[in-house]
């Protein structure tokens, strides 16, 4: 194992995730960071958030430099042993220095409470490194202090006056002091003059429920939920500027733009043609299609990467010119050709539809081209910009995606209008909101428009079963790939005739072409066997571990819960069903869950082996 070039290649990432968290500076003056239903005056400059990136900054050039200054001498080809290590060894060290920015900005993921109104009942959260208890019950508390808890949660971190929370409740600062008195209410509730100077203007003389700073495991979801472009969230309130300040959210989406091609492309276009771009881009991108284009990996990575960066210029003038901020543009172009799916906006592209200046549907019209593109592999892309875009419709995984986007699509917009599902209440509506979730889902973008967990059953379960299709190979899109089920529907088909007629030799075949790779068949049934039995371990092991209190009053639906979150993460979908829908997050879950979704997020993204091979002693040896 050539230690000095992985070194070497480590601190070349450590300084491109510098110089994006840079680029991440500009964003907190007002000039840049404000959205498009917020004017120039209405932001501050954003001095956490800065502080928060510039630390992030300084350590990741501190530390490139010294992996760099220490591996610079290292020399030697780089094979598939090391491009595998590389590779695995990226992303970790991605999420763990993508991951500061979020810690050190001090970014709020939500509020300290869970409030039931059906229950009168809060829950309370626990320590945040308390593995087997999420939150607890406090059912001491009297209807005034509901009533007064209740309303401080729904003003959000801005809080309540003394005289707004005196017109909610006659007795309020009465019962305030009643509630400081109680642990852990005394660690929950900030009295106006509280961290004065340290908050904005309008919130020091306010009565607050203290909001949950991000720790390093909250940090790490959502660092290696933008690499993998998966997009699930730990943040319950996106559109607070001062609890989630704007250049962390264009940090946020950069982790997008650098896991969808960045990072690996960059590799190769250092490295050059031969072994070592080869074994990266097979790693990368291990799709039974991932060879290049052309006959140079180097060429090819410049080709992929122009494609990569053109259509996100593209994407981002065309929403500039239907009415979004520059800021609110680019973030949504990162995370549509990254399939990544984190917006700025707690509903999602949904928000836009509430807005008079932006034309909403016109946008989701314009992003699911967009989400269909970016799901297809980049090859064919190519092909069809030098003008043989029959290639594209040739190809028989294109054709197949396609189709299942449609078949899929017809079912929902079906059902969905049998069963009056909301968003379903006519065919223009109908079609829209069902072809846009399926296209989000199928590749793995995550994006939400309307919420899939209030559909029917059956169109929930077919969401379900999207999440393991995925985009196509070579693509930014993340799953189990088009081309994997259309092979191993082909490889079943030929053992069911082998079953009957064991003397005739058949070939495997993908578009009227034989495959070549003898060993394809056998890597298509073992991948989907780890993926399957990946998933079942892994939502077996939520359910084992992840306390009922997650699910706070009503936790029946803990069980599918579990298995959507499990599929959710491994094939970095993003939204799932239940406890982690479209409307809500996977802060609630332990800081274990969120490891081991972690964990899911980068074997999905990287799919399995780059990440379980570091763990195999032998795998280290030099042979």
């Amino acid at each position: 194992m050539n230690i000095r070039l992985l070194c070497k290649l480590l601190g070349v990432l450590c300084i491109l995730i510098g110089a994006f968290m840079l680029l991440s500076l500009i964003w907190s003056l007002p000039r840049f960071g404000y959205r498009t239903d917020a004017t120039i005056d209405a932001i501050q400059f954003e001095r956490q958030g800065f502080l928060g990136l510039l630390y992030s900054m300084f350590l990741s050039f501190a530390l490139g430099g010294l992996l760099y200054g220490w591996g610079r001498k290292g020399k030697g080809e780089l094979y598939r042993k090391e491009a595998m290590a590389v590779v695995g060894l990226s992303w970790i060290l991605a999420t763990i220095l993508g991951a500061t920015p979020f810690v050190l900005s001090g970014t709020a993921r939500g509020p300290s409470i869970r409030v039931f109104e059906s229950e009168q009942k809060v829950l309370v959260a626990t320590s945040a490194w308390n593995f087997w208890k999420a939150w607890s019950f406090d059912d001491s508390l009297t209807d005034q202090e509901f009533q007064l808890v209740s309303s401080m949660e729904a003003a959000g971190s801005r809080g309540l006056s003394e005289l707004e929370l005196q017109a909610e409740l006659d007795d309020a600062p009465k019962v305030i002091d009643q509630l400081a008195t109680r642990m852990p209410w005394s660690d929950l509730i900030e009295k106006p003059g509280d961290s004065r100077g340290l908050v904005p203007a309008d919130r020091v003389a306010n009565y607050r429920l203290k909001r949950r700073k991000m720790d390093l495991m909250d940090a790490m979801f959502e660092s290696q939920s933008g690499f993998s472009t998966t997009g699930a969230t730990v943040i319950s309130d996106l559109e607070d500027g001062f609890e989630v300040p704007h250049c962390i959210l264009f940090w946020r989406a950069s982790t997008h733009f650098l896991g969808g091609l960045g990072i690996i492309v960059l590799f190769v276009v250092i490295l050059g043609q031969g072994s070592a771009g080869k074994a990266l881009m097979r790693t990368e991108m291990p799709g039974p299609t991932a060879d290049g284009s052309t006959s140079r990996m180097q060429h090819t990575a410049w080709l992929f990467g122009g494609i990569y960066l053109g259509l996100n210029l593209v994407l981002t003038l065309i929403l500039l010119f239907m009415g979004m901020s520059l800021f609110d543009a680019i973030c949504h172009a990162f995370a549509t050709m990254a399939t990544g799916g984190f917006s700025t906006y707690n509903a999602s592209l949904g928000h836009f539809n509430s807005l008079s200046t932006v034309n909403g549907e016109a946008v989701e019209y314009v992003i699911i081209v967009f989400m269909v593109l970016a799901g297809t592999n980049f090859t064919l892309l190519f092909f069809t910009l030098i003008g043989q875009p029959m290639k594209l419709f040739r190809d028989s995984e294109f054709r197949t995606y396609l189709g299942i986007i449609g078949g899929v699509s017809g079912a929902i917009i079906l059902f969905g209008m049998l069963a009056s599902d909301p968003g379903f209440e006519n065919f223009r509506d109908s079609f829209r909101n069902g072809l846009f979730q399926v296209v989000s889902v199928i590749t793995t973008t995550g994006f939400g428009t309307n919420d899939f967990d209030q559909w029917n059953q059956f169109g929930r379960a077919l969401m379900l079963v999207l999440m393991f299709v995925g985009g196509c190979a070579g693509s930014t899109g993340g799953g189990m790939k088009v081309i994997r089920h259309l092979l191993c529907v082909k490889i079943l088909g030929m053992e069911v005739d082998r079953a009957f007629q064991p003397k005739v030799v058949r070939l495997l075949k993908v578009g009227g072409k034989p495959v070549e790779d003898k060993n394809l068949k056998t890597g298509i049934l073992v991948y989907f066997g780890l993926i399957a039995f990946i998933f079942t371990f892994s939502f077996l092991l939520i359910v084992m571990l992840e306390p009922n209190s997650t699910w706070g009053v009503d936790h029946s639906h803990k069980l599918i819960d579990s298995i959507s979150a499990a599929a959710s993460t491994l094939n970095n979908i993003g939204p799932g069903l239940g406890e982690v829908g479209a409307t809500r997050n996977y802060g609630n879950f332990t800081s274990l869950t969120k490891l081991l979704f972690t964990v899911l997020m980068m074997l999905g993204r990287l799919e399995i082996f780059p990440i379980l091979v570091l763990f195999v002693p032998a795998f280290w040896r030099d042979q």
